[in-house]
C-alpha cells in the first residue's frame, strides 16, 4: 500500500505512514493494514518489538481522513463511519494491550487519529517540533481513539487537566506531551540513530535527554480551579471571569467548539475518571460517535472546518447553556447490540 509502509527489520515490525503530503492522514484501509500487521505479529517469534514512525517533518499523523466519513454521512448512510470508528477503536486497544514493546516516534503534529496510533504504546519519542492534541470538539466529535483515556488520567497530575487540554484542543508541545502523551525527549537530530540502534539490538530504549520546560504547568492550579468542577456553562463563565491569558484563550476556544461536544466531553472524563481502562474509555467515545453524524454536530463541523473552510459552523446550541443534561445522557447512552466489543 502506498500509503503506508509495513516491513520487518531484523526482529522489529517497522508500520512507517507514507502520506507527507497529506499530513499523513489516517485512511480506512491504513487502519485496516496496522490491524493485520499488528494480529500477525502478536505471537511471531520472529517480531520482538513494533515500530511507528513517519514520514515528513510536518506530521506524525494529524488525524484520520475524514473526506470519505463526510461524503457517505451527507448521503445518508452511518453505517460506513460506524464500521470506522469500530474498527480503528479495537486497534487502539490492541496497541495499549500489545504483549510486545511498541515504540513511536511523533514529529510534527500527533493530532486525533494519531493519537490512537502512536500514543498507547510502551515508548512514545517527541522531539523539537512535536505537537500533541485532541482538537475533536471543534468538528462535532468528541477526543476518542482512547485519547479521553489519557485526558481522565491526568486528573492525578491536576484536576480538570484533561477537560481543559480536550475541550480547549490545546495543542501540547514537547515539555508538555510527556504529562501522558508520551515518555521520552530526544531530540529529532538523534532519531535515525536511536531508530537503528533500537532494530540493531531489538531493544525499546533511548538514551536520556532532558526535555524542554512544560509551558503550561504554571497554569495547572489555576486551571484546575476552572475545570475541575461546575457545567460546562459553569467552566466557560468562570474562564470570562478571569482576565488571565491563559483563562481568557482557554473561553474562546471553547466558545469556537461545538457545545454538545464539549458537554460530552467533560461528562465523559467525569464518568472515567483516573483509573479507567482503555476498553471503558473507548466504549464510551463509540457511544457518541456512533451517533456524532445523526443525532450530533459532526458532519456540520467537518463543512466549516474541512469541506468549505468558512470557520462558522451552525451548532444545534447556540451556547453551552442551551446542552440540557437528558441530551448529554442521549449521546452516551448504552447501544445494546450496537455496543463496542472487543473480540
Amino acid at each position: 500500500m502506498s500509503d503506508i509502509n509495513i516491513r520487518i527489520e531484523n526482529r522489529t515490525g517497522r508500520i512507517t505512514l507514507t502520506r507527507p503530503a497529506a499530513l499523513n492522514a489516517m485512511t480506512y484501509d491504513m487502519c485496516m493494514a496496522i490491524d493485520a500487521a499488528l494480529k500477525a505479529w502478536r505471537d511471531e517469534p520472529k517480531v520482538a518489538m513494533v515500530m511507528f514512525d513517519a514520514e515528513g517533518d510536518k506530521a506524525f499523523c494529524a488525524g484520520g481522513d475524514i473526506a470519505e466519513l463526510y461524503k457517505t454521512g451527507k448521503a445518508g448512510d452511518y453505517g460506513y463511519g460506524r464500521t470506522f470508528w469500530r474498527d480503528e477503536y479495537r486497534m487502539n486497544a490492541m496497541i495499549a494491550a500489545y504483549p510486545k514493546p511498541v515504540v513511536s516516534f511523533l514529529q510534527g503534529f500527533t493530532m486525533g487519529g494519531g493519537v490512537g496510533i502512536g500514543c498507547h504504546g510502551s515508548l512514545r519519542i517527541v522531539g523539537e517540533s512535536s505537537r500533541i492534541a485532541l482538537p475533536e470538539c471543534g468538528i462535532g466529535l468528541v477526543p476518542d481513539v482512547g485519547g479521553s483515556q489519557i485526558l481522565a488520567r491526568l486528573d492525578r497530575e491536576a484536576p480538570g487537566m484533561g477537560a481543559w487540554i480536550g475541550a480547549t484542543g490545546l495543542r501540547l508541545a514537547q515539555g508538555d506531551a510527556t504529562f501522558g502523551f508520551a515518555d521520552r525527549f530526544l531530540p529529532e537530530a538523534d532519531w535515525a540513530e536511536a531508530k537503528e540502534r533500537m532494530i540493531a539490538e531489538s531493544a525499546a530504549k533511548v538514551p536520556e535527554a532532558g526535555a524542554p520546560a512544560s509551558e503550561i504547568r504554571p497554569y495547572l492550579g489555576q486551571m484546575a480551579a476552572h475545570f475541575a468542577t461546575g457545567t460546562p456553562a459553569e467552566i466557560l463563565e468562570s474562564l470570562k471571569a478571569d482576565s488571565s491569558e491563559p483563562a481568557q484563550a482557554a473561553a474562546k476556544a471553547m466558545e469556537r467548539s461545538c457545545p454538545l461536544s464539549v458537554a460530552c466531553h467533560i461528562e465523559i472524563l467525569r464518568r472515567l475518571g483516573p483509573d479507567c481502562s482503555m476498553e471503558e474509555a473507548l466504549r464510551l467515545e463509540y457511544r457518541f460517535t456512533w451517533r456524532c453524524m445523526e443525532q450530533g454536530d459532526f458532519l456540520e463541523g467537518i463543512r466549516a472546518q474541512i469541506i468549505d473552510k468558512d470557520r462558522k459552523p451552525k451548532w444545534r446550541h447556540a451556547n453551552l447553556a442551551e446542552v440540557s443534561a437528558a441530551e448529554v445522557e442521549a449521546m452516551l447512552a448504552p447501544l445494546g447490540d450496537d455496543e463496542l466489543t472487543f473480540h
